[in-house]
């Protein structure tokens, strides 16, 4: 039958094998961030693959010590607000709201004034932490006084605001008419049933919550798996050539969270945050060629790396 064939067929294969060939990702009403659970939306892309992970943690906890996912979450500071990983799933939401987009002092200052604000909470999985109650009594002016020097306070402060009253109200038509205490309606713990994907769905749907505070609530707080993107693990992601360099945050996430082993998840994260900050050659306002450049330490990781240039030679800020 192929010797009727009068011509040979041509397939361009430039786009089918490209490795940062992105798909286009669906997105609509239940699924408003455009989670790809299972798949990667880079679909030829073959790294990281589970060996080159390994490397990585190798040579980062050699510099820095390993790190492994805590047994027991710390109880929440009242000083720090930290990044979700804290023992009350709705406390580790609100934080994650307060530290979004900011510097970390700042966010600590922010978390001060709520607390000395509304005050602790006195039971439940919340016990010493913020009484997220009186937030969500209290009027969104004060709420916005409190959380402003942390950026973005009417923003932020409206969303944790729907976001209490979601939760009451979700929890008020679940919960029997004989329970007590609004400790009981404010709180996600039943989250803490689901999986990942579900956990995931479940978060992105409140208002304001992306990827990125999503993951991070779910893996410091739930404890599940989860490949959390900052701007410390993308642009790590971009230089390893395990994502495009030109991808951003979220595609990072989707592509890492299908790719790096679930056991190397909590661990990268956290070295590539710490290795971002101490090594002089990966921090964000390097300059290389220059004096200090040039005098600075090796990085551990040079040989992995490619640190994509533009036209005039300068690294170009991810």
């Amino acid at each position: 039958m192929l010797d009727n064939w009068t011509s040979p067929v041509t397939v361009d294969t430039t786009q089918i094998l490209d490795p940062d060939f992105k798909l286009q990702i669906k997105r609509g009403p239940s699924n408003p961030s455009g989670l790809t659970p299972g798949f990667s939306p880079y679909p030829y892309r073959k790294t990281p693959t589970p060996e080159a992970c390994e490397e990585v943690y190798r040579i980062l906890a050699e510099a820095h010590g390993e790190i492994k996912p805590p047994v027991t979450i710390p109880p929440a500071s009242l000083e720090v607000a930290g990044c979700g990983e804290v023992p009350c799933l709705l406390d580790a939401l609100m934080r994650t709201i307060i530290s979004g987009n900011t510097m970390m002092p700042l966010a600590n200052q922010a978390i001060k004034n709520v607390v000395k604000h509304y005050g602790i909470q006195e039971s439940g999985t919340g016990k010493g932490s913020i009484n997220w109650d009186k937030v969500r009594l209290g009027s969104l002016e004060e709420l916005v006084a409190q959380v402003r020097c942390a950026g973005n306070g009417p923003t932020k402060a409206k969303h944790m605001k729907t976001i209490l009253d979601m939760v009451y109200n979700e929890n008020s038509e679940m919960v029997s008419k004989s329970a007590s205490g609004n400790e009981v309606l404010l709180s996600l713990d039943h989250m803490r049933k689901l999986s990942r994907d579900e956990a995931m769905a479940r978060l992105v749907a409140y208002p304001g919550i992306g990827i990125k505070t999503a993951a991070c609530v779910t893996l410091f707080c739930l404890q599940i798996p989860c490949f959390a993107v900052d701007t410390h693990v993308l642009r790590f992601c971009q230089w390893l050539g395990w994502v495009p360099h030109k991808a951003d945050a979220d595609n990072c996430f989707r592509h890492g969270d299908y790719m790096v082993p679930d056991h190397l998840k909590y661990s990268l994260h956290q070295l590539f945050i710490q290795h971002g900050q101490r090594c002089f050659k990966c921090r964000k306002a390097t300059k290389p060629g220059t004096k200090e450049w040039r005098e600075a330490p090796d990085c551990p990781l040079e040989h992995l790396l490619n640190r994509r240039k533009d036209v005039d030679g300068i690294l170009e800020e991810s």
